[in-house]
């Protein structure tokens, strides 16, 4: 159903599988890996890092969707944050703003909102600003 290809650091299994023909009114908080079939119509938010939500072609959440690997094919109305990966499949519909570590965009899906890439350095890691290169003559 989705490309066999699989994402670096994703968690590997679906803990949790809410099914085509279900429907659930209330925000949903999980750990693990999330499969999402059916519709949401609430907050979708993993509690735990690393974590996995899967929205096949068929699911549908209307709320904020929040967790550290996103595969999407189906439609969110709503802010989505991924915090390491954003995958968008050929039927992905997302109306709201996307915030994410690393996205990959198939032809076909459609964002209608704002993209904003996280970024996460440590402190420890932040470059001292750049010295002009000595090896450059002035400039006049």
């Amino acid at each position: 159903m989705f490309s066999k290809k699989t994402t670096v650091g994703a968690a590997a299994q679906i803990d949790s599988l809410i099914g085509k023909g279900t429907k659930i009114e209330g925000n949903v908080f999980f750990s693990g890996g999330l499969r999402v079939d059916g519709e949401i119509c609430g907050k979708v938010v993993a509690e735990t890092s690393p974590s996995t939500l899967v929205l096949s072609e068929h699911g549908v959440v209307n709320g904020h969707v929040e967790a550290t690997y996103l595969l999407i094919n189906g439609g969110i109305n709503g802010p989505v944050r991924a915090t390491e990966f954003l995958e968008l499949q050929p039927k992905a519909r997302i109306a709201g703003d996307v915030e994410y570590g690393m996205i990959e965009i198939q032809q076909g899906a459609v964002i209608e909102g704002h993209l904003l890439r996280l970024v996460s350095e440590p402190a420890n890691k932040r470059e001292e600003p750049k010295k002009p290169d000595e090896t450059c003559p002035p400039a006049t």
